[in-house]
């Protein structure tokens, strides 16, 4: 995998935090989504601080396809296999301007996250912008896709 498509597999699992903005029309149902969806991301902020990869194998579907800041593509088995490898390292991962947005059985979040870590011991942090999409299957939410850009 490439230093590229590392650095991509680490910001994939990067979260948002517990603030999001309702959706005007939202019925108790969708402010439940919008709740678990929203934990989701605080356990994912948490599990790529502590590199869990569980959490990772748990949360993204098979089918799952992410494309990192300079156009990577990931799959699922190589975001596990970049989180299994101790050359990733966050230092801190904090998160704003979160909005969860719902469809359905699909959730799409998008977020700015200003990142601190290494990968090798070359540093990556910075300013970062993603759109997570959330599907849920068989009663359980799980990650189809991710997206992740670096912005100013």
């Amino acid at each position: 995998m490439t230093r590229t498509a590392l650095v991509f597999a680490l910001l994939l699992c990067l979260p948002a935090t517990l603030s999001a903005r309702p959706q005007a029309s939202s019925t108790p149902h969708d402010q439940e989504a919008i709740r678990e969806v929203m934990d989701l991301e605080r356990q994912s902020k948490e599990a790529a601080i502590r590199r869990d990869v569980p959490f990772v194998e748990r949360t993204l579907a098979d089918d799952y396809v992410g494309i990192g800041p300079l156009g990577a593509v990931v799959t699922k088995a190589e975001t596990v296999a970049a989180r299994k490898g101790a050359q990733l390292h966050y230092d801190s991962i904090e998160i704003t301007e979160m909005v969860v947005r719902l469809y359905g059985s699909t959730a799409v979040v998008t977020a700015r996250a200003e990142v601190k870590g290494s990968e090798l011991g070359e540093d990556f942090s910075g300013p970062y912008r993603f759109t997570r999409v959330w599907v849920k299957r068989n009663g359980r939410w799980q990650t189809v896709s991710y997206q992740a850009t670096v912005s100013r």
